[in-house]
């Protein structure tokens, strides 16, 4: 009797081990659809039957605007100069300058090349008399362009720092679009010209885009003895800089970085 009950239970637990190690009783629902959730700054929904794909769904409490094109353009007509500038801030870097003046050329596509802005200026000047009106009215043009393609100011970041070597030069640029037009200017360039550009046109450059975009910037110089790497890291911080507070803080979903609510040029 002993040898048939031990029989019968090594048969009863051999059957039980079949049963649970056999794949065929083991049922996986499909995926289900996920709901898109509400609150995530990306939204991503599950594709049905397929769970390694994933595609974005349409929702706004990010706090980006996703039909906004924040473009500014501007046509400066003066007895002196013709300037036509259009910039959009949220481009790919695309530069087309061409001021008759060859180095602010080449600061321009720093601005774009490194803010991640397209940049387009056309301008025609009285350069024969020498270079001052046209650098101005581009600015000016520039500071306007900007000021039209932030609108109100919703969701951004608001504030800028960054400081960007060239070789032995080194220079800082710290700004706010607060809507105040301010400048402390701290640039110690050594010679009165590169290739055929008055050096200090650079200060009049950004005092001019100051006035118009309302902005607070400050440039300090950290090092450097070449005047051409001294300007131009000025301009790729200030690239840098103005792409850091131009940008979209996604926790502020589409608030005025301000405190008072509101954040104007006046």
């Amino acid at each position: 009797m002993e040898s048939i009950a031990v029989a019968a239970s090594t048969s009863l637990l051999k059957t039980s081990k079949s049963r649970v190690s056999s794949p065929s009783t083991v049922r996986v629902p499909p995926p289900a659809l996920l709901p898109c959730p509400t609150r995530s700054p990306i939204h991503l929904q599950r594709r049905r039957m397929d769970p390694l794909v994933f595609t974005p769904c349409a929702a706004n409490s990010s706090g980006v605007p996703e039909s906004v094109n924040r473009i500014g353009e501007v046509e400066r007509v003066t007895k002196e100069t013709d300037v036509k500038v259009r910039l959009d801030l949220d481009g790919m870097g695309a530069s087309d300058c061409d001021t008759g003046i060859p180095f602010l050329d080449h600061m321009l596509d720093q601005l774009a090349s490194h803010g991640l802005f397209d940049v387009h200026v056309k301008a025609r000047g009285d350069i024969h008399i020498d270079d001052h009106h046209t650098n101005e009215d581009v600015a000016l043009a520039i500071g306007t362009a900007l000021l039209k393609a932030l609108g109100d100011r919703k969701g951004i970041n608001r504030f800028g720092n960054f400081s960007a070597p060239l070789d032995e030069a080194a220079v800082n640029v710290i700004l706010d679009l607060s809507g105040r037009p301010h400048l402390t200017y701290d640039l110690c360039i050594p010679t009165e010209r590169v290739g055929t550009y008055d050096t200090q046109l650079v200060e009049h450059f950004f005092q001019s885009l100051v006035n118009t975009s309302g902005m607070t910037l400050h440039i300090r110089q950290l090092a450097g003895k070449n005047s051409h790497h001294i300007i131009e890291a000025t301009f790729k911080a200030f690239a840098r800089a103005l792409r850091q507070a131009t940008e979209y803080d996604l926790r502020r979903r589409g608030s005025v970085p301000s405190s008072k609510g509101v954040l104007s040029r006046s």
